[in-house]
């Protein structure tokens, strides 16, 4: 690798930027899999006039790929030691040579050769990083649905609210936006007056879908007796899963929206790009915290129901088994549900506790409560006859005593006479 390349970390993916044919071989030194960044669309960040011109010619003779970050990919940016910035939370850097031996730090307009010399071009970068991050969590989102063969618009088309069901047109609406994006390599004004409308009803729909899975969650926190646990356990596993398919879709058109955003606000407002990419950068946090808190909570009532469960199995073995079942099929749903969304979770299914493992645990309690209770009868019956004995021996005395006193009492008149 001969040539300079330019390294650009966001914390969600890295950006290598240079000759083709050296990002060819520092991704192959590196084994990492890459997509097509797509420089050419930076050429509005950096307005009219000659260096504009420049600027495009530089764009055209070098190559952008991008990289999502993993735990392998991250080790890069220590690896190459690459600077954040706290304005801009990027973290930038370069290199260059055969050994990868860092040349310089890219900071905006310094560093040898740099490619993105200006805030506007670097700013440019990090959106459409921003976009290939959220397409490649829209394209895990789809992976889900197929994983859990849950058909969204079929849900939705089985609820009687208006709101979900103007979802599926809507849904119809932005995969429309985003194939004339793809074919232009742009977003027009006509394309995005389609979906301007959009994020309120799929923010109503989310609200509406978390609304269910608290109401499920509240409902199990009522129940009591184990029969009403596993009937409510029971029938909220299909629930629960439909209605993460629902969230699920409608996270997917959120970050399917900010994709189209990014781009009309780089094509009309490149200087507000920075500002915007981190506007949208927080709210989809949100977003994911407000979805975590209520899936979380409802984890919490299924392994509270599971442990609720374990402590009655003996007598419930049939019931309880259900509802540990129930449970984990749900905590298991949310585990990919989040995993998918990026949520960080660990949950551990609870362990049903076997019937014949606790009839046993009861039968050895009830051999060492008999056995106690034997050796207590065995103490008391042993003090009954000693006490019989004693009472018997007194008893034994007491007769001889009075027999002899009445003897003595009829020989003294005979005695008397003689």
């Amino acid at each position: 690798m001969d040539g300079e390349i330019q390294l650009i970390s966001d914390g969600e993916g890295l950006a290598i930027i240079g000759d083709p044919a050296d990002v060819d071989r520092f991704l192959a030194a590196e084994g990492l899999p890459s997509k097509d960044l797509g420089l050419r669309r930076l050429r509005s960040a950096f307005g009219n006039g000659a260096a504009a011109a420049q600027a495009g010619s530089e764009i055209a003779a070098n190559s952008g790929r991008w990289v999502k970050l993993t735990r392998e990919s991250a080790q890069l940016t220590k690896k190459y030691g690459l600077r954040k910035s706290s304005k801009t939370g990027l973290s930038t850097g370069a290199v260059k040579g055969h050994n990868g031996q860092i040349k310089g730090f890219v900071e905006f307009v310094k560093g040898p050769r740099a490619l993105l010399t200006s805030p506007a071009a670097l700013a440019g970068a990090a959106g459409i990083m921003a976009q290939l991050a959220m397409q490649q969590a829209m394209d895990e989102i789809t992976d889900y649905l197929a994983t859990i063969d849950e058909k969204v618009d079929d849900v939705l088309r089985a609820q009687k609210d208006a709101v979900l069901a103007r979802m599926i047109g809507v849904g119809f609406v932005i995969e429309e936006a985003m194939t004339v994006r793809e074919k232009r390599g742009e977003v027009d004004e006509i394309t995005w007056s389609k979906v301007q409308g959009a994020p309120t009803t799929i923010a109503e729909t989310q609200a509406y879908a978390l609304r269910q899975l608290d109401a499920i969650a509240e409902k199990l926190e009522r129940k009591n007796k184990i029969g009403d646990i596993a009937a409510t356990a029971t029938e909220s596993e299909p629930k629960v899963r439909e209605w993460l398919a629902v969230l699920a879709r409608s996270f997917q058109l959120q970050d399917a929206i900010a994709v189209l955003e990014l781009d009309r606000v780089l094509d009309t407002s490149p200087e507000e790009l920075d500002g915007h990419r981190l506007g949208l950068k927080t709210a989809r946090q949100n977003r994911l915290e407000h979805i975590s808190r209520s899936t979380e909570h409802l984890v919490g009532r299924m392994v509270a129901a599971a442990a609720k469960a374990n402590d009655k199995v003996l007598l419930h073995p049939t019931k309880s088994p259900a509802v540990v079942e129930s449970s984990n099929h749900v905590v298991a749903g949310i585990d990919a549900f989040h995993a998918r969304l990026g949520i960080e979770s660990g949950r551990r299914s609870s362990e049903t506790r076997r019937w014949a493992k606790a009839a046993a645990e009861a039968r050895d309690r009830a051999l060492e409560t008999g056995a106690k209770g034997v050796d207590a009868a065995r103490s008391r019956g042993t003090e009954t006859l000693d006490r019989a004995g004693l009472v018997k021996g007194k008893l034994s005395s007491g007769i001889a005593e009075r027999k002899r006193r009445r003897r003595e009492v009829t020989e003294e008149p005979s005695e008397k006479t003689e």
